[in-house]
């Protein structure tokens, strides 16, 4: 440490009026300051300018571009050489070896001796050729000569100078010089210049093949954005997947792994690939590091999609174009084509696009169905666009539970027989009792003549784990959700699972976060399609989509959450797959509150009318005579099917699942049989009002 030092500055003379007033000072009595060398302050300066960014620039241009040229003459060569020579079939050989295909190995060979014996055929023509050219030249020359004599004497007898003979073979000789002259003047800047374009060419070939480190290659190729797939860019990325047996297997390869690969295919708005490993190598070891084969192929997780296909130890890549997956599709059909009806046996639901572009398109008959995902990531617009396409079928009936209750449904009121909105316990009483009265529709209908043909009735029940995880009990202490043998909402979905598609009654469930609590087993595998939107792991994708189709190569737990929203997979029989797949991942269309209004009153206005019951009260009493009286009215006479549509609509629960048998038989029982009237059958309302009055004579008679 150093001492202070006080120093005092006293003037010997008197101050001057404007002289400063004496100053006290304290200085730290420290070592006097040395000059910065001269060495370290340019060593300084050198390291500043070799760090810049434009210096970095500059070094990085320089070496790309030398290394452009350098490595362009290299790839040029090799190409020359392999242009003369076998060596590309003795490439194609060992790699066909390597991979025990030995037909391929034959076709090669032979490919390689045809090309042996035509270029044996073209070193004896070679050796013969100057001779020929000779030949050819004296010939040619020669008659060349007598025509242009031959013409001068037409020429001389034409105009009569005898200097005429000679002025074609003077003209071609003029011709010939000035020729001559042209070449001795573009000949040397051509030597000058010939060297420089040769180098331009290879620059050229180098840059198009990113023949640098890749340190050296710009920001945009560095970070491959719109960088195309290519076959040495994907066996580049298997190799460096960090699988030492696939490595070392390229590297054994003559053809440096090409053999392995199918055709590189556009599909959609990506690339599809074939890759056949080599033996030692599985096909998990590549699935379970998808991530990095993205990065490998400088793309994001969610734009690399690995599919096992029917081949053994083939893996199927798509690889998306860089940012493709997050530009939206193309309106629904249901949006833009107003005049769209949809046929329930026959058609298909317009869904979404596939990976492909492609249309995917649904078969709804006769499957039971099951939508799952995190919340918000769009369910319940891919669950309700498939009952809007539906609904343009007049024939298709809809009860409907919406245990959300925000009014996503409530364009379904007018079009669906039952339609229950809401969370609370009281609503999934309402929705239990919905599908235990469908469980009752169903086995009315399982009990009819052989033969006999069912409307379809589609329950719909939405956010179903909230039935299956409510607490509550029924007065016999059964309860509502869970899945026990006692729990009533699960048992009454089994019933269903078990025998409702031989009568077209169909189970639609969507319910979110999927778990063993929320969703049982046995619920949720029997569904015949099940779908799945983003899910958080691999144990709930295979609770939404089944061990198979996981095992398949279907990953919806590597889906974005939000950034994926509205894209699913799908494990069905009635969506096109491709073959030897378990599994499509689709893009649904987005069809909003307001397009769903307006495609539901295109549905209703092809019905005559469904009054929607929003309540569930299966003790109350009916009385189908009476209840037919009803719905009549004051009309003279209905047609059988609008009685039956109007019993629907009045009570659900007892009415919903009627035909005309059972209608025919209460009928017949009072003596009001319906009739046949301008060839379509119809009830009267006067034989309906007089059995009800004969009924109720007889009734007051036996009670006096």
């Amino acid at each position: 440490m150093f001492e202070n030092v006080v120093h005092l500055h006293k003037p010997t003379d008197p101050p001057a009026a404007d002289t400063a007033p004496t100053v006290l000072t304290v200085v730290p009595d420290a070592p006097p300051t040395r000059p910065v060398p001269l060495w370290v302050r340019s060593g300084r300066a050198v390291k500043t300018a070799v760090t810049h960014e434009r210096t970095r620039s500059a070094g990085r241009a320089a070496v790309r571009h030398g290394l452009y040229t350098f490595n362009g003459g290299r790839i040029v060569a090799r190409r020359t050489w392999d242009g003369r020579t076998g060596s590309r079939y003795e490439r194609m050989i060992r790699a066909a070896e390597a991979a025990g295909n030995l037909e391929v190995a034959e076709e090669w060979e032979e490919r390689l001796q045809r090309f042996r014996t035509a270029r044996h055929h073209r070193r004896i023509d070679l050796l013969h050729s100057p001779v020929d050219a000779a030949k050819g030249v004296a010939v040619g020359a020669g008659m060349s000569v007598g025509v242009l004599v031959a013409l001068g004497i037409v020429m001389a007898l034409n105009t009569g100078q005898a200097g005429d003979v000679i002025t074609p073979l003077s003209a071609a000789i003029d011709f010939i010089a000035l020729l001559i002259r042209i070449v001795q003047i573009v000949w040397g800047p051509a030597i000058t210049i010939g060297p420089f374009l040769a180098l331009l060419a290879v620059w050229s070939v180098g840059r198009k093949q990113h023949a640098a480190p890749q340190w050296a290659l710009p920001a945009n190729v560095r970070n491959g954005e719109g960088e195309p797939i290519t076959p040495s860019i994907v066996v580049k990325a298997l190799r460096d997947l960090g699988v030492p047996a696939l490595a070392r297997a390229i590297k054994e390869m003559g053809d440096a792994g090409a053999s392995m690969l199918g055709p590189i295919t556009i599909a959609g708005c990506g690339v599809e690939v074939d890759v056949t490993l080599p033996s030692g190598v599985s096909t998990n070891e590549v699935q379970n590091k998808r991530r990095k084969l993205a990065e490998n192929l400088t793309r994001h997780e969610h734009e690399v999609f690995i599919t096992i296909p029917q081949a053994a130890r083939t893996v199927r890549l798509w690889v998306a174009d860089s940012g493709a997956l997050d530009e939206p599709i193309s309106p629904s059909p249901l949006v833009t084509d107003e005049t769209m009806t949809a046929d329930y046996a026959k058609g298909r639901a317009p869904w979404g696009q596939d990976l492909r572009g492609d249309a995917a398109a649904l078969s709804l008959y006769q499957r039971h169905l099951l939508i799952t995902g995190l919340s918000n990531q769009g369910k319940t617009v891919a669950l309700r666009s498939l009952a809007l396409w539906l609904s343009l079928d007049r024939s298709v009936q809809f009860l409907v539970g919406d245990l959300k209750g925000v009014g996503d449904w409530a364009m379904f009121d007018g079009l669906a027989t039952t339609l229950i909105q809401g969370p609370t316990d009281e609503h999934v009483i309402q929705v239990t009792e919905m599908v235990e009265g469908v469980v009752d529709e169903m086995n009315r209908r399982i009990q009819a003549p052989p033969g006999t043909t069912f409307p379809p009735l589609i329950v719909l029940v939405d956010e179903a784990q909230m039935a299956f995880m409510c607490p509550a009990k029924d007065e016999d202490k059964r309860p509502y959700g869970g899945s026990k043998a006692n729990s009533r909402y699960f048992m009454a979905v089994r019933k269903i699972h078990n025998q409702g598609r031989a009568v077209n009654v169909l189970m639609w469930q969507g319910t979110q976060d999927p778990t063993n609590e929320n969703l049982p087993k046995l619920v949720r595998e029997g569904a015949h399609t099940r779908a799945s939107l983003a899910l958080g792991t691999e144990s709930q994708a295979r609770m939404a989509l089944g061990d198979k189709a996981i095992d398949g190569g279907a990953a919806p737990n590597l889906l974005r959450p939000g950034l994926d929203r509205g894209t699913l997979v799908v494990a069905s029989d009635g969506i096109t797959i491709p073959a030897g797949q378990s599994s499509i991942t689709v893009r649904t269309h987005y069809i909003d509150d307001d397009a769903a209004t307006a495609i539901t009153d295109r549905a209703k206005a092809l019905r005559d009318g469904v009054t929607t019951l929003h309540a569930i009260d299966h003790r109350a009493e009916h009385n189908p005579l009476a209840d037919i009286a009803a719905v009549i009215d004051d009309a003279p006479r209905v047609r059988t099917k609008d009685v039956l549509a109007r019993l629907a609509a009045r009570n659900a629960g007892a009415y919903g699942g009627w035909s005309f048998i059972d209608l025919k038989r209460v009928l017949d029982d009072a003596g009001a049989e319906p009739y046949k009237s301008d060839g379509v059958m119809v009830v009267a309302r006067d034989r309906v009002a007089r059995a009800l009055a004969n009924r109720d004579t007889e009734g007051s008679a036996s009670v006096d």
